[in-house]
């Protein structure tokens, strides 16, 4: 007795052709899609005290000569992060090689119904740092396409590439690090209805050292902890002092007016109890610290850097109130 022939049938065939497809993907691994890119510029000054002062890292063998050859570097280092800085290949807008193996691969996914794409994550390993006026050039090969995966995001498949960094020496290539890089090429998953009834939003986690902030927030106050020895201002609220260490500390009150330093939209991961996509800013209160809120009062991708904010108090339910800013107009 047959039963479910063609339910068989169709599973088999499906099978059958995601073994011919994952065929065909694999042929890809081990090619090479670049060889001996040399970098646009060498390794320069200007460009490590730009990422030194994005990142903050006041580190002076990066920047101070005098200090650099005094150590075992011998001079100015550039910081081992910034691997992959010299390999970018400037904002001119991207042409595609349809010859390129990474393409040729790429279009046979999307082909394939695995049309979007997310990255993943990055790995970099350091063999050296790069000294000024090095030139990087690199390799780079697909290594690895993975079976069908299924993610939270879908269903598709992982291809991860590999970048072989070098500094030449003649006809000698040294090589100073390596930059894996993978992504996700997916078939989303079918959205489902929204539910009816929305979550409630995370409550606010209290503890002994953020109390009193909490505590300003629910008497309408944003207040700023200010240091009872030196003076300084921080927010967060914290047990001590980033300046001298202190213990002792008193409160100041917010004014309320802000400018934003920095921002983000988040889109992900999903949650129901927030409207996304939304915007989180990172503001700098006129006082001088920096606080995180959401942009309230403006679509997320109005938000800009540099723009006036008023503080304002967001009372998302019974239990939940939270500061939050919105945009004021600035005069002429």
């Amino acid at each position: 007795m047959t039963v479910n022939t063609a339910a068989n049938t169709a599973e088999a065939a499906d099978g059958e052709a995601k073994a011919a497809l994952l065929a065909r993907l694999k042929e890809f691994e081990g090619v090479h899609s670049e060889s001996g890119v040399v970098a646009l510029d060498p390794v320069n000054g200007p460009m490590i005290r730009h990422w030194a002062e994005t990142m903050g890292d006041t580190n002076p063998v990066y920047t101070d000569a005098d200090f650099a050859k005094d150590t075992h570097f011998g001079g100015i280092v550039a910081p081992a992060t910034m691997l992959q800085v010299w390999t970018m290949r400037g904002l001119q807008p991207a042409v595609a090689n349809p010859d390129s193996p990474v393409q040729k691969l790429y279009d046979l996914v999307v082909e394939a119904g695995f049309g979007s794409v997310v990255a993943t994550n990055c790995e970099q390993e350091y063999v050296r740092p790069l000294r000024l006026g090095e030139v990087v050039e690199f390799d780079q090969l697909i290594e690895t396409v993975s079976e069908e995966k299924t993610t939270g995001l879908g269903t598709g498949h992982f291809i991860t590439t590999l970048m072989n960094l070098f500094v030449r020496d003649g006809d000698e290539r040294e090589l100073v690090g390596t930059h894996r890089f993978r992504i996700l090429r997916y078939t989303p998953h079918k959205k489902k209805a929204k539910e009816a009834k929305r979550p409630p939003r995370p409550r606010r986690v209290v503890n002994r050292d953020n109390q009193a902030f909490w505590d300003g927030i629910d008497e309408g106050k944003l207040l700023i902890q200010r240091c009872a020895n030196c003076q300084t201002l921080r927010l967060p609220f914290g047990p001590g002092c980033n300046k001298c260490a202190s213990l002792e500390w008193d409160t100041i009150e917010a004014a309320g007016g802000g400018t934003i330093y920095s921002h983000v939209t988040m889109h992900y991961p999903k949650f129901a109890a927030f409207d996304m996509p939304y915007a989180v800013a990172l503001v700098e209160l006129d006082e001088g610290v920096r606080t995180l809120s959401n942009i309230e009062g403006i679509p997320h991708d109005e938000v800009r850097i540099g723009m006036r904010v008023q503080l304002e108090f967001v009372q998302h339910d019974a239990d939940l109130k939270v500061p939050a800013f919105r945009p004021v107009e600035q005069e002429a």
